[in-house]
């Protein structure tokens, strides 16, 4: 009999997440690698996650139990787990307020503040060498159609 563990959580997880964007963006039009529509790029990576999914939870149904199996770990990383959540939120709020050079540097600098290692000099670095990348490749590069900075609501 196969012990549920937490792989097999993660792997289902990631499965339905992955089935629901898939799902949810098929409604959308889909275009081509050359004109690609709102619909592709959730397609692909719906399918991309669904495909992580199976293979976390079959790899989980040939390896054996370590240790202790819990779900939620014993010491579990609050603001870790706070920063992770927060991230797209922040991104999400700064971008619809204030562009998105603002909002790229606070969702870098927030994940970057989940890791225990990290620094705020770090995270300031990190999130700032993103955020030159970000704007050189989506702005220039894509011409994605989103506002640099702006301020207040669109």
């Amino acid at each position: 009999m196969v012990k549920f563990r937490r792989d097999y959580y993660a792997g289902g997880l990631m499965i339905l997440i992955g089935v629901g964007a898939v799902f949810e963006a098929s409604t959308y039009k889909q275009g081509t690698l050359m004109h690609m529509g709102p619909g592709f790029f959730p397609v692909a990576l719906g399918c991309v996650l669904t495909l992580l999914g199976m293979m976390i939870a079959g790899v989980a149904v040939g390896s054996t139990p370590e240790g202790d199996e819990r779900i939620i770990p014993e010491n579990p990383q609050w603001v870790g787990w706070a920063c992770i959540i927060g991230s797209p939120l922040a991104f999400m709020i700064l971008g619809t307020y204030f562009g998105m050079i603002p909002a790229t540097f606070g969702c870098v600098f927030v994940a970057a503040l989940g890791d225990r290692t990290s620094t705020w000099l770090g995270s300031f670095i990190l999130a700032a060498c993103v955020t030159t990348f970000g704007v050189l490749l989506f702005s220039y590069l894509l011409q994605v159609p989103f506002p640099l900075l702006r301020w207040g609501s669109p």
